[in-house]
């Protein structure tokens, strides 16, 4: 009996030494911030790291602050187009990836790769792709005789400009969610349906979309995320001095200058506080509303 105690223990320590290195990186890096974070959003804390305990008075600034609101409504434009775009046609390109057709490995490889290309090597293409002087998309309009446009320089087609590049950043990975969610449903079920004369879409809204229900959910609450957090494409391929800056400022690019820009720190906390709070509020209705579709 003793030397079982003596076994347990010993798995115990190592079992704390293997995880030790993960959980002080965690704490480093993401609890300890996160916490200052919190107790910053109280201070008027500035660039030279100094500040004094301010209470509420960063979050009622906020309330009466028209750029926040303007940040929300393009936070909130750009998460309504991009995050149904992503669901949508990731799953049914991964619906197509999962056929037997020839060269499969390939088109799954073209459709990674946005995944595994840096946001910023992606923006700085986009950005050229979408140059109003010599940027591709321009010169292919050309072709049918369209007048070319600064298609990230007008307020009116940035925004949008913005949502492309985002739902083709954030397809590649997505499909290879669905990808793993889609072989795992047994072929049976499809057999048994074709055996009872149903349809190749029948098959799709009957069996497959419920049975990737835990996939669904997963894609969704990480792209909604992804999408509310949204800054290096406003950041790189827009900028300060965009005069379609006010039209795609996004709630984390508005708290970039607020903190970096402005140098108003505990300002720039608070609003990350509220990005916070919304985000693990949308997070929890989606849950919930998860089990309720579950059942």
């Amino acid at each position: 009996m003793k030397g079982k105690n003596k076994f347990h223990k010993d798995n115990i320590k190592r079992g704390i030494i293997m995880i030790s290195p993960v959980v002080i990186g965690l704490a480093i890096f993401y609890i300890i911030p996160f916490f200052q974070n919190i107790f910053y959003s109280f201070t008027n804390l500035n660039s030279f790291g100094t500040y004094e305990i301010v209470g509420l008075k960063n979050y009622q600034d906020i309330l009466q602050d028209p750029s926040i609101y303007n940040a929300f409504k393009n936070t909130l434009i750009y998460t309504i187009f991009t995050v149904p775009l992503i669901l949508i046609i990731s799953m049914v390109i991964a619906n197509l990836l999962n056929q037997k057709i020839k060269g499969i490995g390939i088109y799954r490889t073209l459709y990674f790769l946005p995944a595994i290309t840096m946001p910023v090597a992606t923006a700085m293409i986009w950005k050229w792709i979408y140059n109003g002087q010599y940027g591709l998309l321009n010169q292919v309009l050309a072709i049918f005789h369209i007048s070319p446009k600064s298609w990230i320089a007008d307020p009116n087609t940035a925004m949008f400009a913005l949502i492309l590049v985002g739902v083709w950043m954030g397809i590649g990975m997505n499909v290879v969610y669905f990808l793993a969610g889609l072989q795992s449903i047994p072929k049976s079920y499809y057999e048994a349906a074709t055996l009872d004369g149903a349809s190749s879409v029948k098959q799709f809204f009957t069996i497959t979309i419920p049975s990737l229900t835990p996939t669904i959910t997963f894609v969704l609450i990480t792209t909604l995320i992804g999408s509310l957090q949204m800054f290096d494409l406003v950041y790189m391929m827009i900028g300060k001095d965009n005069i379609a800056i006010n039209n795609t400022m996004t709630i984390v690019y508005l708290f970039y200058q607020h903190a970096i820009d402005f140098g108003e720190k505990g300002y720039g906390a608070a609003i990350a506080c509220i990005l916070f709070v919304i985000i693990l509020l949308l997070t929890a209705l989606q849950l919930k509303l998860q089990k309720k579709w579950n059942e």
